[in-house]
């Protein structure tokens, strides 16, 4: 088994965060709004990595090396930066938090609720750090009011209104994050567009292959790693920028060549269907019919 380069120790509660860097309890287990600054004074000075069993939310100008995945990265500005649970992250020794606040959230205060229900939908919590949220000094008061009222709202009395009123304001927060992405991702048009124009090329050159047999349809992760983008991000850069996800855009690709076999050769539809790398010729006939709306022996008798 391969072994890591460096340990990571798992964090499953906001308590036991909280205990790492020698800080008192959290005045709510499932939920903490925490000072950069304050917080992490005492946080162990090691190379090690974190995983955490809960949602982050960031808000860091620091100073350093912060380490995430395979790649570390060097910020100077501040950003909104999200994680999910199960994730690996970790700052270097030598990172140095000037200011900044973090949301910590466990899974289990949404449960049941309609924003658990619905947070695989903000697809930001699986972005890369390089494709961090960078925020006007508006729009990080808007966001800051959201994360003040929060803490509030766990540090007063619990009553039968609390866990209604902090989820509301967490979906409040989320909701300004993807007003803002959107924001984001528009005036980043000029690199969008040449993120688009490297992907279509790459998809070109793909199915260019003379047979995808032992290939196979590619994922969306081959694409991302060719252009140094996580997949979400990937595809909702692609989703902004054409309308269409990924999957989309090699689903069409792929109907595009399968066109030109139907009409330029004699191979049956299950030859076809291997050829351009499906196990079962029902997948490729079901994705061909629902992107032309007719089936691969239809299109082809249209000849």
């Amino acid at each position: 088994m391969k072994r890591t380069a460096q340990p990571i120790t798992d964090i499953e509660s906001i308590a036991d965060l909280h205990a790492l860097v020698k800080k008192p309890p959290p005045r709510h287990p499932l939920i903490s709004v925490v000072n950069h600054t304050d917080f992490y004074a005492e946080r162990p000075k090691t190379e090690g990595l974190y995983r955490m069993g809960f949602y982050t939310i960031s808000c860091k100008k620091f100073e350093g090396l912060l380490h995430y995945g395979k790649s570390q990265y060097d910020f100077r500005e501040g950003t909104l930066m999200f994680t999910a649970p199960g994730q690996v992250i970790g700052p270097g020794p030598d990172c140095r938090v000037d200011e900044g606040w973090a949301l910590f959230v466990h899974p289990d205060l949404l449960h049941g609720s309609a924003l658990g229900a619905k947070m695989h939908q903000y697809s930001f919590f699986h972005y890369e750090v390089n494709e961090a949220l960078h925020i006007s000094e508006e729009e990080d008061a808007l966001i800051k009011d959201c994360v003040d009222k929060i803490a509030r709202e766990y540090t007063r009395t619990i009553d039968k209104h609390t866990q209604g009123l902090i989820v509301s304001n967490i979906e409040l927060l989320l909701n300004y994050c993807n007003r803002f992405y959107d924001r984001q991702f528009y005036t980043r048009a000029k690199v969008n567009s040449d993120v688009v124009q490297r992907f279509e090329a790459f998809l070109k050159d793909y199915f260019g292959q003379s047979t995808l047999i032992e290939a196979g349809l590619p994922p969306v992760t081959y694409f991302a790693s060719k252009l140094n983008l996580s997949p979400n991000y990937l595809s909702d850069l692609l989703q902004k920028s054409t309308g269409k996800s990924t999957v989309e855009h090699i689903h069409l690709e792929m109907v595009e060549k399968a066109k030109s076999l139907l009409w330029g050769t004699e191979e049956s539809i299950s030859e076809i269907a291997y050829e351009l790398g499906f196990e079962h010729p029902s997948h490729f006939t079901r994705i061909f019919k629902a992107k032309t709306g007719k089936s691969p022996s239809e299109y082809r008798n249209l000849n």
